[in-house]
C-alpha cells in the first residue's frame, strides 16, 4: 500500500511538472511566434485572440482568460475519453488540463525571460524558425511525460489514442492533418507567418512524442535459439503475448534450432531482449519495424 502511494504521488508530481511545462511554454515561445499548437488548446488560442480583438475594438479593459475557453472546448474530448479509454487515465488528464489552464493565466508574459540572457532572449523572439523548433520540443516532451505516466494534455490527444486502439497502430499525425483548420483559420485572421511556422512546431512535437512514446509501435522479434519453451515464456511474462516456434536448422553445421516469432510493443522490447540473453547467451535475435497489426493484439488497460 506504501509503494502504490508513493508511485502515485510521484505520478502527479510528474505530472504537474508536465503542466507547468505547457503553461510555460504557451506563454513563452508560442506566444512570442503567436503559434498554434493545435487541438483544443490551439483552438482555445484562437477564440482567445478572436474574443481580445472582440474586446479591444470595444475598448474595454479586459484580458480574455485562456483557461475557460480551453475547458469548454475540452468537453467532448473527455467525454470520449470516459466513455472509450478509461476513466482513470481521462481523471488524471484532467488534472493535466486543469493545471496547465490556470498556471497558464496566472504566469506573467514571457516568464522565462528572467533565465534567458537578454541577446539569446532578443533572437529567440524575433526568430520565429528557432521559436517554432524550441516550442515544439518542449511542448512534445510535455506531452510524451503525460502520456508515459498515463495522462494526457486534452483535446485531439485523446482522439489520437481512441484511434491508435481501435485501429492498432500509430494515429499521431492524422493529427496533424485536424490542425489543418486551426491554422487556416489562424492565417486568415492573424497573418500567414505565424500560421506557417505553427507547422513547424507541430510536426516537431509529433516527432518528439513518436521519439519518447511508442507503446503504439510494434515490432516483430525472430529470435533463433536452443530454449524456445522458456523464451517463449519470457516474451508471455513481460508482453503478454504469445509467440510461434518454428522449427529451423543452421546452414553452418547443421544443428537443429527453434525460432521465436512475436509481434510486441516497442516498449518491452529492451527487457525481452535481456530476459531472452539471459537464458539462451548464443540466442540470436532480429528484430524488424511493424508498421500495423491485424487480429488480436494484447494492449494492457488504462485502468
Amino acid at each position: 500500500m506504501k509503494t502504490r502511494l508513493q508511485h502515485e504521488i510521484i505520478r502527479y508530481l510528474i505530472l504537474a511538472a508536465a503542466a507547468l511545462l505547457l503553461a510555460l511554454d504557451y506563454r513563452t515561445f508560442v506566444a512570442w511566434g503567436q503559434l498554434y499548437p493545435g487541438g483544443a488548446a490551439g483552438l482555445a488560442m484562437l477564440v482567445q485572440r478572436l474574443s481580445q480583438l472582440a474586446v479591444d475594438f470595444f475598448g474595454l479593459d479586459y484580458e480574455v482568460p485562456f483557461g475557460p475557453i480551453n475547458l469548454v472546448l475540452n468537453a467532448i474530448p473527455v467525454y470520449i475519453g470516459f466513455r472509450y479509454i478509461g476513466k482513470r487515465f481521462t481523471l488524471q488528464s484532467l488534472y493535466v488540463i486543469f493545471l496547465s489552464s490556470f498556471l497558464t493565466d496566472i504566469l506573467p508574459v514571457d516568464a522565462l525571460t528572467a533565465f534567458i540572457p537578454a541577446h539569446e532572449l532578443a533572437r529567440l523572439q524575433s526568430d520565429p524558425f528557432v521559436t517554432s523548433l524550441f516550442g515544439g520540443i518542449v511542448f512534445g516532451f510535455a506531452i510524451a511525460l503525460c502520456l508515459r505516466w498515463n495522462a494526457t494534455s486534452g483535446g485531439t490527444d485523446f482522439i489520437a489514442i481512441y484511434l491508435s486502439e481501435k485501429k492498432g497502430r500509430e494515429t499521431w499525425n492524422i493529427i496533424l492533418g485536424l490542425n489543418a483548420v486551426i491554422l487556416l483559420a489562424g492565417g486568415f485572421w492573424f497573418g500567414w507567418t505565424g500560421a506557417l511556422y505553427s507547422i513547424v512546431f507541430q510536426f516537431v512535437y509529433l516527432q518528439v512524442i513518436h521519439l519518447m512514446y511508442r507503446t503504439y509501435q510494434y515490432q516483430t522479434l525472430m529470435i533463433v535459439t536452443t530454449r524456445p519453451d522458456k523464451v517463449c515464456e519470457a516474451i508471455y511474462r513481460i508482453s503478454h503475448h504469445g509467440a510461434t516456434v518454428l522449427d529451423a536448422r543452421g546452414s553452418f553445421n547443421g544443428e537443429a534450432r527453434s525460432v521465436v516469432m512475436s509481434v510486441v510493443a516497442a516498449d518491452d522490447t529492451s527487457h525481452i531482449y535481456a530476459l531472452c540473453k539471459s537464458i539462451d547467451a548464443d540466442a540470436f535475435i532480429n528484430t524488424v519495424s511493424t508498421s500495423r497489426v491485424i487480429g488480436r493484439f494484447y494492449l494492457r488497460p488504462r485502468d
